[in-house]
């Protein structure tokens, strides 16, 4: 038996104030999609935007349901929007923020499993990898260069 030893890639940025401008606007354009996020029954309110490559900026929020589990997060709802309207572009970056109406969140809440997936087939689809970052509230940031680097031993269309 050998053990290995997968690393993991990202960036962690300090604060706000350390993103560029495009990255500002993308977490400006995430926060105001968040706001309006439907979340009656989690109080937990997440935003996605999303850069194409011609520099649309596409956006989605969290949508639940009485009947759970039928809602859906807001990466999911921002990038099958984008590439309902622009399948021939690639996603260049997705910027993810939560918030909760219940506490305050500091640490940045990542994608969960169904979205990793989504944001992968996208990604093996295009051919070339997307930025992903993910924040709370406020605090850090955390940047992928790739979702590969968020989901090792990808499942994808080459085993099926």
């Amino acid at each position: 038996m050998k053990e290995f030893q997968h690393p993991i890639k990202f960036v962690e940025i300090e604060d706000r104030s350390s993103l560029n401008d495009r990255e500002k606007e993308l977490l400006t354009k995430a926060e105001m999609a968040r706001d309006k996020a439907y979340a009656p029954y989690s109080k937990f309110l997440v935003g996605a935007s999303v850069l194409l490559e011609n520099n649309a900026i596409i956006t989605g929020n969290n949508q639940e349901n009485a009947a759970y589990p039928s809602g859906i997060c807001a990466e999911r709802v921002a990038v099958w929007k984008a590439m309902s309207e622009f399948p021939e572009l690639a996603i260049q970056a997705v910027f993810i923020v939560a918030k909760s109406l219940n506490y305050n969140i500091a640490e940045p809440i990542p994608p969960c499993g169904s979205c990793r997936q989504t944001l992968l087939e996208y990604e093996f689809r295009q051919k070339k990898p997307m930025s992903i970052y993910f924040a709370g509230e406020t605090g850090k940031i955390i940047k992928v260069e790739s979702v590969n680097h968020l989901l090792p031993f990808a499942f994808n269309q080459d085993y099926l």
